[in-house]
């Protein structure tokens, strides 16, 4: 457990006084717990985990419960509103923001969301259901998520759109080897660079006219 503690506090650039640091803490004593041998002993830590655990949601706001898997590097920015289901599964390194909910689509489907690594939740979103985030993936703030969103994508509106967050990047050679590329300077060697219009102009440059109709 310490180590998981010392290791939430450097996620939190040492702010010890941080609303998520404290809700960090509290989790890890509810996991902590679990290992605890003797069976009394046990329920007296469980005892205190309540208390804390309901101290802990009316100061900050923030339920997590130890029930729920989280990753390293877990970071709870501001705080207010904010609701992660005990089935609830996170990766390494990803942020959550006041006013998320993560948790059950509805009551008669028990399925909640397994989220990835580096995975970023703005503020308000919702994420819900029986599905699955990707790694690399941001949530746009008060996007509501229903489906599956896959690596490396954006997901923003309601309900949530998904758009690639890389796009492919430009193949120049191919483009060239293609002709696809434009002659600078109209195509003569003559003229000393300049940036082509949409119809074979110079727009830019030292010889560009100066009252070009």
């Amino acid at each position: 457990m310490f180590e998981n503690v010392r290791a939430d506090l450097r996620a939190y650039e040492g702010q010890w006084w941080c609303q998520g640091f404290w809700v960090m803490l509290v989790y890890r004593f509810g996991r902590w717990r679990y290992g605890v041998r003797p069976v009394l002993l046990r329920k007296a830590f469980s005892l205190v985990y309540k208390v804390l655990f309901k101290l802990i949601q009316i100061l900050t706001g923030i339920e997590l419960p130890c029930e729920a898997t989280v990753g390293r590097n877990f970071i709870i920015d501001h705080f207010g509103g904010i609701v992660i289901s005990g089935y609830a599964r996170f990766g390494d390194n990803c942020r959550i923001r006041n006013g998320v909910v993560v948790g059950l689509k509805s009551v008669g489907e028990p399925g909640v969301p397994v989220l990835g690594d580096n995975v970023d939740i703005g503020a308000g979103a919702k994420v819900l259901g029986d599905i699955r985030i990707g790694n690399n993936v941001v949530i746009g703030a008060n996007a509501v998520v229903l489906t599956d969103v896959p690596d490396d994508c954006v997901a923003v509106g309601v309900p949530a759109t998904i758009k690639q967050r890389y796009p492919e990047p430009l193949n120049i050679t191919a483009r060239i080897a293609g002709g696809a590329t434009p002659q600078f300077g109209n195509g003569d060697p003559s003229v000393p660079g300049g940036n082509p219009d949409q119809d074979g102009g110079i727009i830019s440059g030292p010889n560009r006219p100066s009252d070009r109709q």
